[in-house]
């Protein structure tokens, strides 16, 4: 796409002012740093409005979100950056508010409280973070008044909760998932990925590959169970094949013969955790927070018996000084 201008908007009135009487309007919310995975977000708001619609992207450090107060002061600002990039892929607004403008008068004393879903995974590591996302997710839907809000699957667990809310809340906006955009090297794009060295680089690919080594073993898993359906493959029959010497013929029929469906959630989760406690003898180490194979509905835990419907499995960890998070959907008795 040829690079355009996005307009800048600092205040809400000039928010409220901007395209006023236009078509359907679609949003993208961002903390700024504005990377490759944040410009498919912008591109996919732009084709939902289509040419007579309009796309806003609000950048905004939300001071609510963040446990320490150097954290809050190391995450990285790059307007003009953020500007170039959303205007490439399509917006023709960005409003990126001081913060006395969005919470004026000072912190919000009354907030969104994200319940239950929010204590777990991410939120029990960065305790009253859902609540201070919630919040200014609320209050930038009210703001831009938009017909479509686009999130990203990377942030899944925030994801879930902002459908919840919309949903408990009555928000009349559509929420819209788009699919996490990954590195060449299978690294899901983040803004703190500039963070990392090269080793620590290195170290932190770990986090994809259990996440895709489980996908494979799920859908390996499933294959080997639509076959035992339909084929007569017995542990007899492997032992006969093996006393041929068919020895190779012998396993996959061993393997065929002993496919269950309800292996699915345990190998799912051995063949990630296999992957990640490897990356955590590695120089510099992986320290896992979690892995945790999910409802998507509520992020509670998958149980082991678990024989059809859809998952995630999610993972965090950090590398250096550098947190990351990543998933990845699942399902659970698909066709193959």
């Amino acid at each position: 796409m040829t690079e355009t201008s996005s307009t800048l908007l600092r205040t809400a009135a000039e928010l409220a002012a901007f395209g006023a009487g236009k078509g359907p309007r679609a949003v993208v919310m961002t903390m700024g740093a504005l990377h490759e995975g944040h410009a498919g977000l912008i591109r996919a708001a732009r084709a939902a409005a289509g040419p007579d619609g309009q796309v806003v992207v609000t950048v905004f450090v939300n001071p609510l979100q963040f446990g320490e107060a150097a954290d809050l002061e190391r995450y990285p600002r790059t307007l003009d950056a953020d500007l170039a990039v959303a205007g490439a892929a399509g917006a023709d607004a960005v409003f990126a508010p001081s913060v006395d403008e969005v919470y004026p008068g000072g912190e919000p004393q009354v907030r969104i409280s994200a319940g239950p879903m929010g204590e777990r995974l991410e939120g029990a590591f960065r305790p009253g973070h859902f609540d201070g996302m919630l919040t200014v997710v609320a209050k930038m839907l009210h703001l831009t008044r938009p017909d479509a809000a686009f999130f990203g699957q990377k942030d899944a667990q925030q994801l879930a909760l902002i459908h919840r809310m919309v949903r408990d809340l009555n928000f009349p906006v559509e929420i819209v998932r788009v699919e996490t955009v990954r590195e060449p090297d299978g690294l899901a794009l983040s803004s703190r990925n500039r963070f990392l060295d090269a080793e620590e680089r290195r170290t932190a690919l770990a986090l994809s590959r259990a996440l895709f080594a489980a996908r494979d073993r799920l859908a390996a898993q499933q294959a080997l169970h639509a076959r035992a359906q339909t084929t007569p493959a017995t542990v007899g029959r492997a032992a006969a094949l093996t006393r041929l010497g068919e020895a190779r013929a012998a396993a996959d029929t061993q393997a065929v013969a002993r496919a269950r469906p309800d292996d699915g959630p345990a190998a799912v989760r051995a063949a990630a955790r296999m992957i990640l406690d490897d990356a955590a003898a590695e120089q510099p180490p992986l320290a896992l927070d979690y892995l945790a194979l999910v409802d998507p509905a509520d992020f509670t835990e998958i149980p082991d018996d678990r024989t059809t419907g859809d998952a995630i499995l999610a993972v965090a960890a950090r590398v250096g000084a550098t947190r990351l998070i990543d998933n990845i959907p699942l399902t659970f008795g698909a066709d193959t």
